[in-house]
């Protein structure tokens, strides 16, 4: 059961984004406008090379528009300094990425607790969150377990549970299933379903799969750098 969208938590106004290279100018964003609302669970689809990791790296404050306005949270992303949007990464944005990021060294409860170790939260409350998230996740087991102890699925439910971990108000998801065989895909599906339906999480993922796109509410699609349509996805429909 998807929540009911609220107030737009991402909007997207003539955004351009150019890359240059020697004396080339490669452009990879061109005029987009694009609105997720609170609650969404949006898809974005396309060939490889059409913008879409670009356009997630934007919206998620890793990178800067060419020209354009990208607006997430109630912030003007090309308006804060390097610091500041660093700060606002770390509270308003949870990443899950396809290779997983998780440091070998420190368990699955360490790796959890990293993004709060940037918070003022104590060492108890830390802690609660951590428990919490993995709980979320299913991993409430494997807390003290190191990723090469771990399933590729179970690294990524890890890597969830970082993401949700500070509680912030977008997950970004970058070809979450990517790197998966079909079991541990379809159960990490499950799970962004469900933060989704039962959490009320925004999530805009990026993804080549059409069975991972059909999971979430609209699937908008990119061609060379521009969006070629937007609508429910057939899941979603009727």
């Amino acid at each position: 059961m998807h929540q009911v969208a609220g107030e737009p938590v991402v909007t997207v106004r003539d955004l351009h984004k150019e890359f240059h290279r020697d004396q080339l100018t490669i452009p990879v964003l061109i005029g987009l406008n694009l609105e997720v609302r609170k609650g969404e669970y949006v898809a974005l689809m396309g060939p490889s090379g059409s913008g879409k990791t670009t356009l997630l790296n934007l919206i998620a404050g890793l990178d800067r528009p060419t020209t354009g306005q990208v607006i997430v949270a109630g912030e003007d992303l090309g308006r804060l300094s390097e610091s500041a949007l660093a700060r606002w990464r770390s509270q308003n944005i949870g990443f899950i990425f396809q290779l997983y990021n998780l440091i070998p060294v420190l368990t699955a409860f360490e790796n959890v607790e990293l993004p709060l170790l940037l918070t003022h939260l104590n060492k108890r409350d830390r802690a609660e969150h951590v428990r919490t998230a993995l709980d979320v996740v299913g991993l409430s087991d494997r807390m003290d377990h190191y990723p090469r102890q771990l399933s590729g699925g179970q690294e990524q439910r890890v890597a969830i549970a970082r993401a949700i971990v500070n509680d912030p108000t977008l997950l970004v998801a970058d070809e979450p299933t990517g790197d998966l065989d079909a079991k541990s895909a379809r159960e990490i599906l499950d799970l962004l379903c469900r933060l989704n339906g039962d959490f009320g999480k925004t999530i805009i993922m990026v993804t080549h799969d059409p069975h991972a796109a059909e999971r979430a509410g609209s699937v908008v699609h990119l061609e060379k750098g521009v969006l070629v349509d937007s609508n429910p996805s057939p899941a979603k429909q009727g």
